[in-house]
């Protein structure tokens, strides 16, 4: 500020230290700092870019300077425009650093703060006990937001069970339906009406009926052939190879495996030692 403003500021009674309020009144903003030096040129105020950025002035432009008095700050909280700033191993205490050289916070304003040769913009979103606090020898408590280009992570879609589906209307699939081999209706080659027309038969039906046919014709074919072989054996034909003939010659064997034969005569064992004995003296 230039010189003229300091004496002006003297021989008032204001509170140290200084801070004041600049306005732009050609775009209603509204933003707080405080002084450096009194070194300016008569009618010329020199300040960063970045407040002139968020006062929305140009070179040359004209704001309004306002001394004010600040409460001290109880809480802040702060907004990272990319999260590259997270990535900084201890952003906390390079925060710390870079506020020592503020006096004051105003919300809705953006700070710079310098690092590694990098410069990383935040916004100032909240400030308590006002919108505009001094942060001069003040214990003040610090939060962060998500950084504006954060994006979070999606969350993978859960599968629906069925029941839930039913319940909430959504169509499922429909079954398909099983083959069933012979299911048409029975029709007579001569055309004429069927008298006992039998139902349709599902193929479990058809492998049950076919069962028992096979299993009525084997035992009926078993009849069928002993009965013509005992109609031949009374006619008193001789038929090679059947059935009925080696019944009987079965029939003609067991008596003669059942006869009783004679017990034989045991045969007397050998026994050493068993003759008669002599002396050799006579």
């Amino acid at each position: 500020m230039p010189p003229s403003a300091l004496d002006r500021l003297a021989s008032l009674h204001i509170d140290y230290p200084m801070l004041f309020e600049l306005q732009n009144a050609a775009a209603e903003r509204v933003s707080h700092c405080g002084v450096l030096e009194f070194i300016a040129e008569e009618g010329m105020i020199y300040m960063p870019y970045w407040m002139m950025e968020n006062l929305l002035l140009q070179e040359g432009d004209f704001v309004r300077v306002k001394n004010v008095t600040l409460p001290k700050g109880t809480y802040v909280k702060l907004q990272p425009h990319t999260k590259d700033f997270l990535d900084i191993s201890n952003p906390k205490a390079i925060l710390e650093t870079t506020l020592r050289n503020f006096s004051c916070l105003t919300t809705g304003d953006s700070i710079m703060v310098a690092y590694n040769n990098k410069k990383y913009y935040i916004d100032i979103i909240e400030t308590k006990p006002s919108n505009a606090i001094s942060i001069i020898e003040t214990d003040c408590e610090v939060d962060f937001a998500p950084p504006l280009d954060y994006k979070e992570p999606e969350k993978p879609v859960a599968s629906v069970p069925k029941g839930k589906a039913q319940a909430e209307g959504e169509e499922l699939p429909a079954e398909e339906p099983k083959f069933n081999a012979f299911t048409g209706v029975a029709r007579r080659l001569d055309g004429r009406p069927l008298k006992n027309p039998a139902p349709p038969v599902s193929s479990s039906g058809l492998k049950d009926r076919t069962s028992g046919t096979s299993n009525g014709a084997g035992q009926s074919s078993a009849s069928s052939s002993s009965s013509q072989s005992t109609n031949r054996q009374s006619q008193g034909k001789l038929v090679f190879g059947s059935n009925a003939n080696r019944n009987q010659e079965a029939q003609k064997d067991t008596p003669k495996e059942t006869k009783q034969e004679p017990p034989k005569k045991e045969e007397p064992k050998f026994q050493p030692f068993s003759g008669k004995k002599y002396s050799l003296k006579g």
